[in-house]
């Protein structure tokens, strides 16, 4: 692979940040980049999704409408999903 240069313009406190996480993760924030451009790239071009954690997955939409009982509605489509009356 052969590698070119990017110049980009940031805000300084991000580029701060960056530098200090690709620190902390022993990685420099010129892979930082590459790795994230690689990711969108993947992802948005009929690639692969990413991977949602199940704590996340688990917490997905809990907070649309507090007024519907969530078991009651899993329950009833489930049900007609598989034909159950």
């Amino acid at each position: 692979m052969s590698a070119a240069k990017l110049t980009l313009k940031l805000e300084k406190s991000a580029i701060n940040k960056a530098k200090t996480y690709a620190k902390a993760n022993r990685t420099s924030v010129s892979k930082l980049v590459e790795s994230y451009f690689a990711e969108i790239s993947t992802t948005h071009n009929g690639g692969t999704k990413s991977k949602i954690s199940p704590l996340v997955r688990s917490l997905s939409g809990i907070i649309k409408n507090k007024d519907i009982d969530y078991k009651n509605k899993l329950t009833e489509i489930l049900s007609k999903k598989h034909g159950i009356s």
